[in-house]
């Protein structure tokens, strides 16, 4: 089991509970971080309900320096999480950011303290928020980190529940963030799976919210209405063509197998599966779809490569989300 460690989880939502379970299963010391006061932690599997017993503060002055701070809020939500880097992090902290978007470390760099290590992170789990503190974790078990040589290819390997292939020892007296993260969470269910290519990574699973999150909450349905309404799938497989186009222009390595690879992940989810940004309307939260369709579009315009249907999809995002 890898050594015991403080670790802090900033976000109770879906994702942050799930990573707080893990990190627990590990053996650490974890603290969450919230907004507001949680009686409860409970995350609800097919075949399980548990309770997770951790403190969870609501105020940055109640918290302490850790080893590892795991930044699992929306991507929309880090300049408001920012008053808990401060307390959290110290000149051996590493700022992990489980967030959707290609540009992690570019976004949260700037908000924590100078000198501090940020690692980025790519969050392959399906969860959904019951209600306060109440988690349903319905598929996934995967982290993806940057990786050094000899680590695994980006692949199209991006299906929910694919377990990682391990390709390099992990060891919590390694030097590399990514690799001290990978042995952090040894002995969880949760795997931490290295990429040498991790900007195709990064917009591979771009890929798997660019089309899926915006349809599924501007059309208020589940992803059934990706899998069998063929006018719904043909807009999906467009936008994701879109930004293909914008990833390759990027630097990424992409191609058509990608577009194939992401439609047969999300006929892969059951019918009545959502995605975040389906539950966060329901919810009636805010959704993070700047730094989904919201990043086709700016890269688009960046690099030139036309995005007609993301540029629609986002203004229409704007009206959803407008006060």
């Amino acid at each position: 089991m890898a050594t015991r460690t403080r670790v802090a989880v900033i976000g109770a939502g879906a994702v942050g509970t799930v990573v707080a379970a893990a990190a627990v299963d590990a053996g650490h010391d974890v603290v969450v971080c919230a907004r507001r006061p949680l009686d409860r932690l409970i995350v609800e599997r097919a075949d399980s309900v548990r309770e997770i017993d951790v403190p969870v503060l609501t105020d940055p002055g109640e918290a302490g320096e850790v080893d590892w701070v795991l930044l699992a809020t929306k991507a929309q939500d880090a300049a408001g999480a920012a008053a808990w880097f401060g307390p959290l992090t110290g000149p051996n902290t590493t700022v992990v950011v489980l967030q959707n978007g290609v540009d992690h470390a570019e976004r949260i760099g700037p908000l924590v303290p100078r000198g501090t290590r940020v690692l980025p992170a790519l969050v392959y789990v399906a969860a959904e928020s019951l209600g306060s503190g109440h988690v349903l974790h319905r598929m996934g078990a995967r982290i993806t980190v940057p990786g050094g040589p000899g680590t695994a290819d980006a692949g199209t390997r991006s299906a929910f529940d694919e377990p990682a292939p391990v390709a390099v020892r992990a060891s919590s007296r390694a030097t590399d963030p990514a690799d001290r993260f990978a042995a952090l969470l040894t002995g969880s269910w949760l795997h931490v799976e290295r990429v040498a290519d991790f900007p195709t990574a990064a917009w591979r699973k771009l890929l798997t919210n660019v089309g899926a999150n915006p349809v599924t909450s501007l059309t208020m349905k589940r992803m059934s209405v990706i899998q069998h309404e063929p006018a719904v799938r043909e807009l999906t497989r467009a936008l994701l063509d879109e930004a293909i186009a914008v990833g390759r222009a990027a630097g990424a390595r992409l191609s058509d197998a990608d577009r194939e690879h992401t439609l047969n992940i999300y006929d892969g989810f059951a019918e009545d599966d959502g995605t975040s940004m389906l539950y966060d309307r329901i919810a009636g939260r805010a959704t993070e779809h700047e730094l989904i369709t919201g990043a086709v579009v700016r890269l688009g315009e960046q690099h030139g490569v036309p995005v007609p249907l993301n540029r629609a999809i986002l203004a229409l995002m704007h009206g959803v989300n407008h006060k």
